[in-house]
């Protein structure tokens, strides 16, 4: 714990780490879209490894909690077909996507204050996982 942080905070910070390894492995409705809520914070995402089929398109219900520190989500996967980089807010987001190749993309926030780590090396990042 940093010179001045709170005792709550610290173990708040604690608490996303552990529950934040869980793999969320998107269920087709019965529309045929597979809708994942992911939700950022204090430099983490949750659900952190994100499982969706290929071909199936993807909702992504987005949201930050509240606080004054912005976040961002991007995932960049050209050769899948996905490009995301939207703001997160407090208001939940819908983010449209299809990915149209196997693998492991990386997603992320992308934003950086001056003279300090991003977000990212912060460890806001995840994994969207694109499986048959």
């Amino acid at each position: 714990m940093r010179e001045g942080q709170s005792p709550r905070r610290h173990e708040h910070r604690r608490q996303h780490r552990n529950w934040n390894q869980e793999v969320h492995v998107a269920k087709v409705d019965p529309d045929g879209v597979q809708r994942v809520r992911i939700v950022g914070g204090d430099y983490f995402f949750k659900p952190k490894h994100i499982v969706v089929k290929v071909n199936v398109p993807v909702e992504l219900s987005a949201s930050r909690e509240g606080g004054i520190v912005h976040h961002t989500l991007v995932i960049k996967a050209p050769e899948a077909g996905i490009a995301v980089d939207e703001e997160v807010g407090t208001e939940t987001k819908k983010i449209a996507l299809t990915a149209t190749a196997l693998g492991k993309y990386p997603f992320y926030c992308s934003n950086k204050l001056l003279f300090f780590a991003s977000h990212r090396e912060r460890g806001m990042e995840g994994i969207l996982e694109v499986v048959q």
